[in-house]
């Protein structure tokens, strides 16, 4: 087919002019972060906003800083712990031995709740 659709290629909303008959952009500045793996990254903000102090890192998602020769230490993640990881934590072995040996005996029937 060697015709085709005069708008093939273009975007919804643009125009003759393109981007600059929607007007001037606002003022901007652009800001470096680096992580802790040595990346940069440099988001821009506008002129009068407020520049946050962590930026998470693109590349590795650790959070990065305005100081290059000081980074933010990305924060330790804990493995999953399961239930029964949790009830060692707070039982001992002679807690659940204890807890073991009256659930066995209510069951046998040695002993009668009201």
């Amino acid at each position: 087919m060697a015709g085709g659709s005069a708008i093939r290629g273009s975007r919804v909303g643009s125009g003759p002019m393109g981007e600059a008959e929607r007007g001037d952009a606002a003022p901007r500045i652009r800001v470096s972060f680096w992580c802790a793996e040595g990346h940069e990254v440099r988001p821009s903000f506008a002129h009068d906003a407020e520049v946050p102090e962590l930026w998470d890192c693109p590349k590795c998602g650790a959070p990065s800083g305005q100081d290059k020769d000081n980074p933010p230490l990305a924060a330790k993640n804990e493995p999953y712990k399961t239930h029964l990881a949790y009830v060692r934590e707070r039982r001992s072995d002679i807690d659940g031995d204890a807890i073991l040996a009256e659930a066995v005996a209510k069951l046998r029937g040695e002993i009668w709740e009201d």
